[in-house]
């Protein structure tokens, strides 16, 4: 009787170690999945949404890679000092972040997409007009 009860004990311990360690994975994966993972992510995007560039609408990267290239840039406003009025970017004298429409099918003006860059080369994007931004991770 004693023997069979600590085989239970033993059985049911084994169940829950088994589903700790199961959780503990998902835990992890799902906080990467956030913020890129601590280790790859770059402090200047640690604490906020990260997104990759393959992540990040077509549009989003056509106008990385016209950043990179350094334009023409079809939006008179773009490459304009972004003033981070909102406060959501970390806080950096005025200049240091400029801010580049992102296209968005449908719209007739500039729509809500932008790209916005600081002088130490960080990325963010904002898909609701600087309401919340991701860092993009390049």
């Amino acid at each position: 009787m004693i023997i069979r009860s600590a085989g239970r004990v033993l059985c049911a311990l084994l169940v829950c170690l088994a589903a700790l360690a199961m959780g503990c994975g998902t835990q992890r994966d799902s906080g990467a999945a956030r913020d890129g993972g601590a280790a790859s992510t770059p402090a200047w995007a640690r604490g906020m949404p990260t997104v990759t560039v393959d992540r990040l609408p077509a549009e989003a990267r056509r106008t990385l890679r016209l950043i990179d290239e350094g334009g023409p840039f079809p939006y008179p406003k773009d490459g304009t000092v972004f003033g981070n009025f909102e406060g959501r970017l970390p806080r950096e004298p005025r200049g240091y972040y400029r801010e580049y429409t992102v296209r968005t099918p449908g719209e007739r003006g500039r729509g809500a997409r932008r790209l916005v860059t600081g002088r130490e080369h960080e990325t963010y994007y904002t898909d609701d007009h600087y309401a919340s931004f991701k860092a993009v991770l390049r």
